[in-house]
């Protein structure tokens, strides 16, 4: 039962603290689920944002679903995918009542002036880790091949390949390159 609870407050974290969206907070992700918890590992945190990124839906409850699965099985899922939704649902239940009253009211648009700049740090940071990830001994798990795909998605990317192509082309020369 302790997991399950450990589970709960990590995502509730989360949910709490991850603003800007599942970018946003894949470095607090990160820093609970590998870092703090050892739920993952730097290679499974990485497999598990790839995952989330290609299912419908969005990437902390994707990836809340899995890592709550992995952790403590069907109970798991179900506890870290509530606890990770609950403040965003409780909070737009809140703000929805308010912000139309207090939409031009100068404090409100500070506030909202003032997250926009730490919501671009918390993506520049997701995506830093995910850049230069390291397992447990210090050694970078990207590789030659890792970084030719990823050019090669950035190239395809820029001329506006349809993304769904270049996921699949991605996914088939991971299995050529990697095996299953």
């Amino acid at each position: 039962m302790g997991v399950l609870i450990q589970l709960f407050v990590s995502y509730l974290k989360i949910g709490f603290f991850g603003f800007g969206g599942g970018y946003a907070m894949l470095s607090l992700i990160h820093s609970e689920v590998v870092v703090r918890n050892g739920w993952l590992t730097n290679g499974e945190f990485s497999d598990i944002v790839a995952i989330s990124q290609m299912t419908p839906g969005p990437i902390a409850i994707n990836s809340a679903t899995y890592v709550g699965y992995e952790v403590a099985g069907f109970w798991g899922s179900v506890v870290a995918t509530t606890a990770v939704s609950l403040p965003a649902l409780t909070i737009m239940i809140l703000l929805t009542r308010f912000f139309l009253r207090l939409r031009d009211n100068r404090y409100v648009r500070g506030v909202v002036g003032g997250m926009r700049p730490v919501v671009i740090g918390m993506i520049a940071s997701a995506a830093l880790l995910l850049i230069f990830p390291h397992s447990a001994e210090g050694r970078s798990f990207i590789d030659g091949w890792s970084w030719a795909i990823f050019g090669l998605t950035l190239v395809g990317s820029w001329r506006k390949v349809n993304p769904i192509l270049l996921i699949l082309l991605a996914g088939i020369a991971g299995v050529v390159i990697y095996g299953f």
